[in-house]
């Protein structure tokens, strides 16, 4: 039986009982995806991308959650502690529901992503990355309730917790003035 009062499972109440169907994940990694191609944290920007994927302008209660969910993001990407927490089901919830909402994050993140990008080259890495995200919200019915599909998603996820800081770290460069004067 999932925790009730999880953070994922707050929002996805918060969610349903104000008339949005859409998961806590895809939100937040719509969010992220944003965040991360370089959209900076301005409020108001957020509140419009997310308000699509709401079909419609969120109540007070939905949108001081969502300026909240910003803060969190925006904490999580600017510090020097290099974490970022997935709004994903608890762990004591089935692996089919986690591993369903692991591709719901990956699609959002595509989406923000690619809704954000600004005109600049991305390094190897970079596109393996996105390639990943895409191929990780393709699959989310092959993990099945076993010690090694556990495993797995334990491993997939560990991966999503990084993967934002790369994309994140790398245009965050490429935004950046090319020079800068010198102090020699």
């Amino acid at each position: 039986m999932p925790i009730q009062n999880s953070p994922y499972q707050a929002f996805a109440t918060l969610l349903s009982t104000s008339g949005h169907p859409v998961s806590p994940a895809e939100l937040h990694g719509l969010l992220l995806g944003r965040s991360c191609a370089g959209a900076g944290f301005d409020a108001d920007g957020w509140l419009a991308d997310a308000a699509e994927m709401l079909e419609g302008e969120p109540a007070d209660n939905v949108r001081n959650a969502l300026i909240g969910l910003q803060e969190m993001v925006k904490g999580e990407l600017t510090s020097d502690d290099m974490t970022v927490v997935l709004l994903l089901p608890t762990d004591d919830a089935p692996l089919s529901e986690r591993a369903a909402a692991l591709g719901q994050w990956c699609q959002g993140f595509l989406a923000g992503f690619g809704l954000t990008r600004r005109e600049y080259a991305l390094s190897d890495e970079a596109k393996e990355v996105l390639q990943d995200l895409a191929a990780i919200s393709q699959v989310q019915d092959a993990l099945e309730e076993s010690d090694d599909g556990e495993s797995d998603y334990m491993e997939v996820m560990e991966y999503l917790r990084v993967a934002p800081l790369l994309l994140f770290t790398e245009t965050k460069k490429t935004a950046e003035p090319a020079t800068k004067p010198s102090l020699h």
